[in-house]
């Protein structure tokens, strides 16, 4: 007897096993198939999923069931960004070794999203932290470095003195450690570069190619490569020497005030080795982080040099040089010229030193002399600028570099804001840079035979900075080249090298190369990439500098990584405080309003732990099953869009799901037919499909209601039976496990996973119905309902005999009568 209730306790494990058993979703690379690769971007190891994981991946998982049922052979692979920071803060914390708390949280998380059903090909899973794959990548490095795409130099960083190793500019947040917390310090440090500026270009050209991506995150990519056409001179120094600059307003020349160089430029580290004060503000400079948006916001510092610069434009003009801590000497070429009339962070320095400050753009000649409150950036006409008085912005540009070429003191070029990939960390926990050190052969790649360079798992963590720096054997070895005593490189990869090629990993997996180029090729490029836009510059930036660097030395033929890319909005909740101002839990709130206690409810924000607004997927599943976690993931808003979690919300969801199984449960057996219900269904169909294909899956989830209820309402028949049939295809990409259960009870063969996706009848999507306005002369009087291409004598009979225009019209006969076939009628009175 079937049961009247949907148990998703007694289906969704027999089901998972039953895929397993029978490899449903592992991709043959050898399929005569059309091929399709669904990729969503694989987590960090922290231990327990979230919802935002489950919303990410059932959005994926929904499309790689469908092209299945479509007939494409799909790749839909999972693995594990492993290696990073907090695994050694664990170590450091727990008395574990990284390794194994990694490796425990790979299974806890594999396990959570197993009980989600997801249609992934398990074989193809792989971590970054295991030699396999790390191996490979060491591998990648040495071709990238053989072919000069890799190389090593002094580089001014930001250094976290707590976790005592490198930060990115973006890991640097209101100049702070993103995870230590520590103010960060400027320190110069030797490290490895990879050349993505040689790529700058191509990379922004690319752009132009990826018309499946969000047009936002394409503009945050092409800012931050930050493409600039403008006058890169020289001011020459009185005593000798130059200092180099690059603008992209040469027209306010004129307006210059001072120059500014870095801290770290060669003329200040000179004089802080003479000069005690300069050294002393030098110090106070590499306090502050490095980013854009820090040196933005800090305070604007200067140190007079006491040194000048001559104007080119004018032999008698001196400029004084000041050191300045908004200068960046990895930026540009670590000084600038400052016009504190056009530019708001020279004006905020020129105010506090006492500066000129010379309004040199207006926008009209006759507003030389208005005063300058603030700095005014916008184009206009050039005025207190001597021979460029009265031109535009753009003929000053163009009149100043001609001028600089002509006599030889600058010339016209383009920069970009892009600088080249700093890939070195001080830390244990990654990727070993595979060189190795030698007094007489300098930088030496380790023989490619003898890879992967393995991390020792022997290490301790209860000294800061990096345990391979004292290890006691590890970091000694002779020389490949000469067979001298060496040390290996010590500093371990940036773990965006490791996401930056694990999706060709999973196309191709051989155990003697990183990949093959032929199978590779063969799934690549990812047809649809799904993440967070928090990821839309470095990640996906770096992903494609490294497949096109891959295409560039000849190893894929492949220069774009991902076709498609969408990035969905957050999960969120409702945040809670107690009565001591501390967060609650959604459970604990609960308890403590039904105990008469007050709890402020407040903003809905991101779940986090630290705010304790976070629900866990398991106690959900355990309650409401998958497939009820699914839909409403799905459900209740467009996935671009952040979705508010509630209890209504995922109860509804589960009660959906028990609506299907009693169709399917309980189908009455008639040979009769309901045309209108073949049409819903049709018309179900490819708005479903359109709405997977959109990835619009809300809307694919309302046609799925609609459908529900049509099937609910309509009388017992072959129709109605066929529809609850298509139906359970329809729903099995997001409710996989009740699809496979209504499917068997229906006694439907094999599995509803592998039935094709149901066709549709175009014919079946075009109203036989049309509304006909009906005016009189001129004015809506009335509308009626028609057959679709009904003749013209029939719509015009149809109108006349209107009541309403029958009283209109009386006995007067009409002038004319226009006819619209399907749109209208027009009476002329």
């Amino acid at each position: 007897m079937t049961p009247d209730r949907f148990d998703p306790a007694a289906s969704e494990s027999r089901w998972q096993e039953r895929w397993e058993a029978e490899s449903c979703f592992r991709a043959d690379s050898a399929s005569p198939k059309p091929k399709a690769y669904v990729l969503e971007m694989f987590p960090y190891p922290s231990g327990r999923i979230h919802m935002g994981h489950v919303r990410n991946y059932t959005m994926g998982d929904v499309l790689a069931r469908y092209r299945r049922a479509q007939g494409f052979e799909v790749l839909h692979p999972m693995g594990w960004d492993a290696f990073g920071m907090p695994a050694e803060n664990a170590a450091m914390e727990k008395k574990v070794h990284p390794g194994t708390w990694t490796l425990q949280n790979i299974e806890q998380m594999k396990a959570q999203l197993k009980r989600l059903g997801f249609a992934l090909d398990w074989s193809r899973e792989l971590a970054t932290c295991k030699p396999d794959y790390y191996g490979q990548e060491q591998a990648l490095f040495l071709d990238l470095f053989e072919a000069g795409l890799v190389f090593r130099r002094e580089s001014e960083v930001n250094w976290d003195p707590v976790d005592m190793t490198v930060l990115a500019n973006e890991q640097v947040i209101d100049g702070r450690g993103w995870r230590s917390g520590a103010l960060v310090e400027r320190r110069k440090l030797n490290q490895w570069f990879l050349k993505i500026t040689d790529f700058a270009e191509e990379l922004l050209e690319g752009l132009g190619s990826l018309d499946q991506w969000p047009d936002k995150v394409r503009l945050m990519q092409e800012n931050w490569i930050g493409k600039s056409r403008g006058l890169q001179f020289r001011f020459q120094r009185p005593e000798g020497g130059e200092i180099e600059v690059f603008t992209t307003r040469p027209d306010t020349i004129f307006g210059a005030s001072f120059v500014a160089i870095s801290p770290g430029h060669p003329i200040a580290e000179a004089l802080a080795g003479e000069r005690p004060e300069a050294a002393e503000f030098i110090a106070r400079c590499k306090q502050g982080g490095t980013t854009a948006a820090e040196i933005e916001t800090a305070e604007k510092l200067g140190f007079d040099t006491g040194l000048t610069v001559t104007h080119p434009l004018d032999p008698d003009w001196q400029l004084p040089v000041w050191i300045a801590n908004f200068v960046l000497m990895d930026y540009g070429t670590g000084a600038l010229f400052g016009v504190p009339g056009h530019d708001a962070r020279d004006f905020e320095f020129a105010t506090k030193y006492g500066l000129p400050i010379t309004r040199v753009v207006a926008a009209s000649a006759d507003q030389a002399d208005v005063p300058l409150a603030e700095a005014e950036n916008a184009p206009g006409v050039a005025v207190n600028s001597r021979f460029l008085d009265g031109m535009s912005t753009e003929e000053a540009k163009a009149a100043i570099i001609r001028r600089a070429e002509a006599e030889g003191w600058g010339k016209g070029t383009i920069q970009y804001r892009l600088r080249d990939w700093g890939v070195s960390r001080q830390r244990y926990w990654g990727t070993p840079i595979p060189i190795i050190h030698c007094d007489s052969c300098g930088a030496v790649p380790v023989p490619k035979e003898q890879l992967p360079v393995v991390l020792p798992e022997d290490v301790t963590f209860d000294v800061p900075g990096n345990p391979l720096d004292r290890h006691p054997t590890w970091n000694k070895i002779d020389c490949p080249t000469c067979g001298k005593p060496a040390r290996r490189e010590t500093d371990t990869l940036d773990t965006f090298v490791d996401s930056s090629w694990y999706f060709i990993r999973f196309a191709s997996q051989p155990d003697d190369k990183p990949f093959d180029r032929a199978e590779a090729e063969s799934w690549l490029p990812v047809g649809q990439y799904i993440g967070g836009v928090e990821h839309a510059i470095l990640h996906l930036l770096y992903a494609r500098f490294w497949t096109r660097a891959l295409e560039r030395i000849g190893r894929l033929s492949v220069k774009e990584p991902f076709k498609g890319l969408f990035t969905q909005g957050m999960v969120t909740h409702e945040t809670y405080r107690g009565p001591d101002g501390k967060w609650l839990s959604p459970e604990e709130a609960a308890e403590a309003r039904a105990a008469g206690q007050d709890v402020e409810s407040g903003r809905v924000e991101k779940m986090s732990k630290s705010k304790k607004n976070v629900v866990d997927p398991d106690f959900i599943i355990d309650r409401y099953g998958a497939d009820a976690v699914r839909w409403f993931m799905l459900s209740d808003s467009p996935p671009e869009r952040d979705l508010e979690w509630s209890i209504g919300g995922i109860e509804g969801a589960s009660r959906f799901v028990q609506r299907v199984w009693r169709l399917a449960a309980s189908p009455a057996v008639s040979e009769g037919s309901d045309a209108a219900l073949v049409r819903k269904l049709h018309r179900t169909i490819a708005a479903v499909g359109a709405a997977i294909e959109g990835l619009q899956f809300n809307k694919a989830v309302a046609a799925l209601y609609e459908l529900v209820s049509a099937i609910e309402k309509s009388a017992p028949s072959a129709d109605r039976s066929a529809a609850i049939r298509s139906l359970v295809v329809l729903i099995s990409p997001m409710a996989p496990h009740l699809a496979e259960e209504a499917w068997t009870v229906l006694g439907g063969e094999g599995m509803a996973v592998d039935q094709p996706w149901p066709a549709y009848d175009p014919e079946l999507l075009v109203d036989d119905e049309v509304t006909i306005a009906v005016q009189v002369n001129g004015k809506l009087k009335h509308t009626l309902t028609a057959p679709r291409g009904a003749a013209r004598e029939d719509l015009q009979t149809m109108a006349l005999s209107a009541e309403k225009i029958a009283a209109l019209v009386g006995d007067s006969a009409p002038k004319k009568v226009i006819v619209v076939p399907d749109r209208l009628v027009n009476i002329v009175l």
